[in-house]
């Protein structure tokens, strides 16, 4: 059966289940998180009443709030609307995150109601379409997000969960019908193990979560499992050189599909790229550094395979703009450029560095950096220290703890002593402007999975005035 075919059976099958979710109102403990808030709007756009609960206001729950969800940030069960405390009209959705002493939860959890993990819902919301998932420890989210803007430009009938903000649409999901689905697959607490995608691609396996999985072993295996979740007759796509078996992809390699004839023109990149079939000539892609092109090649590579055509896929791929805190420019002159990124992982940050030397590669770098959590912190002190060593001089705040409480021993400054840089320094977000203005940069990264975002804007603001 083709796509199209199978589509349209899938379509019809969820309009007659109303997508398997039967309830009026839906109810998220954990809203503002980027994966929670894009299903937030999903329910929200197919007329379900929405509500939830977060610890602080973001510029995420503003936006929310903006759409006409109500959301609150103390953890009381009197602040919960009564609309949501009817136990059979409201579906509750929760995200691991969220601590299990949570005083809603519990009550939710208590009285009976249907409870569900963030990656339950997908499972849910996609078993009735074609889906197409992004799996690895890096690059999901701009995978995701190219590969969803690719479909979208293709006129596909799509929805797309982002785990960011895409610059394209100004939001973390794109709306553009119900055949398709396309998913971040998700190995924290194993829950991309929900779903059963019809193609998946696995961007990478590097070892992380083991706080979670324990070892690396583990890790690999949960990956393996999440091979084994492709429905019958569906593709699997992995980066060159993983040990699963599947369609392969890479850079100027022997993958299955590979991109080669590899120019910077004008600040993006022009290539080719080898297919099993053919030959597509002059690609063009802005995001700068190999990873991200790479996340290019495979969600070209699955657009292709589902049946979009080269022509459109060019057009759309060169109108791709990126995502929010993935190598986002907030400042870009001659004399002085500010970027912001996501890359909390060692590999992340040499990806990072990569991309600004290969772009600016006789300008003097400063990162500002901020750990998050302490497990990972510790899990990868030495690759942590040396993947910082290699800029020009780096800033380091206090890790940011998220759900973790303290581990002895385990700081910041422990940290710091195991980076091989002569110009490094520990500060408080308070001297973020000093500490950057006597750096003499011309270049500055602020690299992060933490609240450092929110110091994007004050430098932002600062800087801007100077350049």
């Amino acid at each position: 059966m083709s796509n199209k075919k199978q589509n349209v059976k899938r379509y019809n099958k969820a309009l007659s289940l109303g997508t398997g979710l039967g309830w009026d109102n839906v109810f998220f403990i954990g809203i503002g998180g980027i994966g929670m808030s894009a299903l937030a709007r999903y329910f929200n756009s197919i007329g379900k009443k929405v509500s939830g609960y977060d610890k602080t206001p973001t510029e995420i729950t503003d936006a929310l709030e903006q759409l006409g969800i109500s959301v609150h940030f103390n953890d009381d069960v009197a602040l919960i609307e009564n609309i949501f405390l009817n136990q059979e009209a409201t579906l509750v959705v929760y995200t691991p995150a969220i601590p299990k002493d949570h005083t809603e939860l519990k009550y939710f959890k208590a009285h009976g109601f249907k409870v569900l993990k963030r990656s339950q819902i997908l499972g849910l919301i996609t078993e009735n379409t074609f889906c197409l998932a992004v799996a690895g420890t890096h690059g999901k989210t701009t995978t995701t997000s190219i590969l969803g803007h690719l479909l979208y430009e293709c006129n596909v009938s799509l929805t797309a969960f982002l785990g960011g903000i895409s610059e394209n649409y100004n939001s973390n999901l794109i709306l553009n019908g119900s055949e398709v689905s396309v998913v971040e697959a998700d190995e924290f607490d194993r829950s991309f193990l929900t779903l059963s995608p019809d193609m998946a691609c696995i961007t990478s396996m590097d070892a992380d979560h083991l706080d979670i999985y324990g070892d690396a072993s583990e890790l690999k295996k949960s990956f393996e499992d999440f091979s084994r979740k492709i429905k019958p007759n569906g593709k699997l796509f992995v980066k060159n050189g993983l040990p699963i078996h599947g369609i392969t992809y890479g850079i100027e390699d022997d993958a299955d599909y590979s991109a080669f004839n590899i120019k910077i023109e004008d600040g993006m990149y022009v290539f080719d790229v080898k297919t099993p079939n053919t030959t597509i000539t002059n690609l063009q892609f802005n995001l700068p550094g190999r990873h991200n092109l790479s996340n290019a090649l495979i969600a070209l590579a699955m657009a292709l395979e589902y049946g979009c055509v080269s022509k459109g896929l060019a057009k759309a791929l060169a109108s791709y703009r990126g995502v929010k805190r993935r190598f986002t420019y907030h400042i870009k002159t001659n004399d002085f450029v500010f970027i912001d990124d996501y890359a909390h992982h060692p590999e992340e940050i040499n990806a990072v560095h990569s991309a600004v030397r290969e772009m600016y590669p006789n300008k003097k770098v400063v990162a500002i950096f901020q750990p998050h959590l302490y497990s990972r912190t510790q899990d990868f002190a030495d690759e942590f220290a040396k993947s910082l060593s290699q800029f020009d001089a780096l800033l380091l705040l206090d890790i940011y703890p998220a759900r973790e409480l303290p581990i002895e021993g385990v700081t910041s400054t422990w940290l710091l002593d195991k980076v091989d840089n002569m110009n490094k320094k520990l500060i408080n977000k308070k001297e973020l402007v000093d500490a950057i203005r006597e750096s003499k940069a011309q270049v500055v990264l602020t690299i992060g999975a933490g609240d450092i975002g929110e110091e994007v804007k004050h430098i932002k603001k600062e800087f801007s005035i100077a350049s």
